[in-house]
């Protein structure tokens, strides 16, 4: 890839006819600061294809965080297009922006943010809880409950579901986090800085259930890190420089399939 233009490099996979879960075109997100405005992103472009996962990296600063919120819907660009699927997010009402956020994406933070007065089972319920009216909440509790027990059996928590997050490890707190995130089956699942918090041994772990979601159920990911080693275990990695995109490679991992 030609680095002679950052600013118009728009990094995607080969598309042809693959669906493509998410495009960011043309980003530009400044914020003020006082008297001074702050430009983090400049003119990012970036597609992602339904099933795979991509590493966002690149020093502190460089606009990675902000690029994730954009994604996400947690945040509106200054100017540019976030397209889902085939939804551009930007003709949507805040009603409907909140829908899709709440059904079609779903967070996993460095922080884990886990409701330390409910346990374990009752802080992944939450993803469906907040997608449901009272009436529709009692009709869906039963199969809430299964798939919220699935779901933590799967990542290795089913003797864990009453206990609270006070009394779990960090890597198990994260493991929840990222269980509420699978709740709803969402179609993008945006990772910012999982293993950011944990010690290299949780932080792997975190790392192989990630990457397991990934090619067994095919789950969409974009995860930010500083962690050049944790980006190699994707499938492909894209650089920020300075609120561009500068660089896109394919990883290790991807070249050892």
């Amino acid at each position: 890839m030609s680095r002679s233009d950052p600013k118009n490099i728009e990094v995607s996979a080969a598309q042809g006819r693959e669906l493509l879960a998410v495009q960011a075109k043309d980003l530009f997100k400044s914020y003020q600061l006082g008297r001074v405005t702050l430009d983090v992103l400049k003119g990012v472009s970036l597609s992602v294809r339904t099933g795979e996962f991509v590493a966002v990296t690149g020093a502190s600063g460089s606009g990675k965080s902000t690029l994730l919120h954009l994604l996400g819907l947690l945040d509106v660009p200054d100017k540019g297009q976030v397209i889902l699927e085939d939804i551009d997010t930007a003709a949507l009402s805040a009603l409907r922006r909140n829908r899709m956020r709440c059904r079609d994406i779903g967070f996993v933070f460095q922080f884990y943010h886990l409701l330390a007065d409910l346990n374990v089972l009752e802080n992944v319920l939450i993803s469906a809880k907040v997608d449901s009216s009272i009436a529709q909440w009692f009709s869906r509790r039963g199969q809430a409950r299964k798939r919220a027990g699935e779901l933590l059996g799967e990542l290795g928590l089913g003797e864990r579901l009453k206990h609270k997050p006070k009394e779990l490890s960090g890597g198990e707190r994260q493991r929840v986090a990222i269980a509420r995130a699978l709740m709803n089956s969402p179609k993008l699942l945006l990772a910012d800085e999982p293993t950011g918090n944990l010690d290299s041994k949780a932080g792997r772990q975190i790392m192989k259930l990630l990457r397991r979601y990934n090619r067994t159920h095919g789950q969409t990911i974009v995860m930010v890190t500083h962690d050049s080693a944790l980006a190699d275990e994707t499938d492909r990695y894209v650089v920020l420089k300075d609120g561009q995109l500068v660089d896109s490679r394919r990883s290790k991992s991807w070249e050892k399939k």
